[in-house]
């Protein structure tokens, strides 16, 4: 509300000073009508009138800019779409305790008119199949559905279609039940600490701290006159490595007489799932201008420079896209992501040895599967001060195995003989839920609850198991993402705690 009124007053402002320039130019314009050169050259003089031209210039930039921003800010529609939904929870934050009923209003508009068309709707448990169905007739473009409630906490999900122009549009809206009670299914393991402090130091031995760097060289095309970046390649235990850009900011290294040399806090990022390289170094520019050194890595060993062509014949070789989150299950210490986890210490042990680090201040950050291994990483590494994370993957995994539960991705249970005691007993060794619990840093937690990639049933979950100090950012509507805007407030939240 406050920008609004601050726009309003901008506006009113630059109404103002276009109108009165417009004036003083048709002012001018007359006076050279009536006025010969030299009574003219004396009436400037005296009146400090300043160059025709100029005025002129000045009022058009100012037009066009007044129209540029009216352009801006009157894009109060962006998707761009001639339908839309709507869907208004009669509970402002979309959430229930458990026994009470939950209402919800549906609106389908054309062109932003409401429609009179008949929506058919199922109901079911956050990520499972349908308990209830049925159709309703939209009076008006509106109508109330009344969703129900839970004996137990969780997440109901009110999926909805309708068919108009011979087109189906689908849509959905869940909201929760006493969600601050829910609780995990994945077990803790006794011996989960030492498993993992046996890891880390197996790779250590393997790969002391000064051999990790395998090659590091500039990118001159992802350097500009603020920030440097450097493509680095990094030996993270005896058979694998990674690939990950460091951004820095550019007087990075730079020594100061008095101060000596700049020192800086660094910024993990990790990636979300899947068998990719990294795509975009640059979109996240904005913490290397901001004073950070950050190092976004990739977790599979592939070169974000190969080509398409060498790039499409490495990825035949995993089974899937995200098949590798499925590898070597059955067993604790062969599992696929045992060597990512380490791996992301490793890269910590490389961002806290660079000189250039101020020596207190160490961040994880990411989405999705980031976000996972951000939780993760904190757990691990005391060295971690402040952690961010949207909609974490890899949340009470196992959560399917016991009937009516919701799991988190990758939703293993839609295969079959995927959740076997074998593996969900390896699964208590690599569910966030049993790193949350551990995390001591101040933790910044994001998610939606329309998500049905990482659902909010397991956000929650990993919510209510952090004991630390921790915020969250709900975004009732989002599904699995996030905005530029919320991504560059997480920046601010770091750069506020550091020490």
């Amino acid at each position: 509300m406050r920008t609004h009124y601050v726009l309003q007053y901008f506006f009113k402002v630059l109404t103002f000073f276009f109108e009165f320039s417009f004036c003083v130019l048709l002012a001018y314009s007359y006076l050279c009508t009536v006025f010969d050169r030299p009574q003219l050259l004396k009436i400037q003089k005296t009146m400090r009138l300043f160059d025709y031209n100029k005025t002129l210039r000045l009022v058009v930039v100012f037009i066009t800019f007044h129209l540029s921003l009216i352009t801006t800010f009157a894009e109060n529609y962006p998707y761009r779409s001639d339908y839309l939904w709507l869907t208004v929870p009669d509970h402002a934050d979309w959430l229930y305790k458990t026994g009470e009923r939950a209402k919800v209003e549906v609106t389908f508009c054309k062109y932003g008119i409401p429609q009179n068309v008949e929506v058919n709707y199922e109901i079911g448990q956050d990520m499972l199949p349908a308990t209830t169905s049925g159709k309703v007739l939209l009076k008006n473009g509106r109508a109330v559905i009344d969703m129900g409630t839970m004996k137990q906490p969780g997440f109901r999900d009110l999926r909805l279609k309708a068919t108009i122009d011979g087109k189906t549009y689908e849509h959905h809206v869940k909201v929760g039940f006493s969600p601050e009670q829910l609780k995990p299914y994945t077990k803790n393991p006794a011996d989960f600490d030492a498993f993992w402090q046996q890891a880390l130091e197996k790779a250590r031995k393997e790969v002391k701290n000064e051999q990790l760097v395998v090659s590091c060289k500039k990118v001159d095309k992802y350097s500009d006159a603020d920030i440097d970046c450097y493509l680095l390649k990094l030996h993270t235990d005896r058979n694998h490595y990674v690939y990950a850009y460091l951004t820095c900011p550019k007087e990075c290294g730079m020594r100061n007489e008095e101060c000596g040399m700049k020192k800086y806090p660094v910024v993990l990022c990790p990636p979300g799932a899947g068998i990719k390289t990294i795509k975009e170094p640059m979109r996240n520019t904005y913490y290397a201008k901001n004073g950070f050194i950050r190092l976004e890595m990739e977790i599979h060993g592939l070169n974000p420079e190969m080509t398409d062509e060498q790039f499409k014949e490495i990825s035949t070789t995993f089974s899937g896209e995200n098949g590798y989150l499925e590898n070597g299950l059955d067993n604790r210490d062969n599992y696929y992501m045992k060597h990512v986890y380490v791996a992301c210490v490793r890269a910590l042990d490389y961002l806290t040895s660079l000189p250039e680090w101020d020596g207190r201040n160490v961040a994880v950050q990411g989405g999705s599967q980031g976000g996972a291994l951000s939780l993760i990483t904190a757990a691990l590494d005391p060295r971690v001060t402040a952690c961010v994370a949207n909609h974490p993957a890899l949340s009470d995994m196992a959560g399917y195995a016991e009937q009516g539960r919701t799991g988190g991705y990758p939703h293993l249970h839609r295969e079959n003989q995927m959740l076997t005691p074998e593996k969900i007993q390896t699964l208590q060794y690599y569910d966030v839920v049993n790193f949350a619990r551990r995390i001591q840093c101040p933790v910044y937690l994001t998610w939606g609850y329309n998500d049905n990639t990482c659902p909010p049933t397991t956000s929650y979950i990993v919510w209510n198991l952090i004991t630390a100090p921790k915020e969250a950012l709900i975004t009732p509507v989002n599904e699995h993402w996030t905005t530029s805007e919320t991504n560059y407030g997480q920046m601010l939240w770091i750069k506020d705690r550091l020490k």
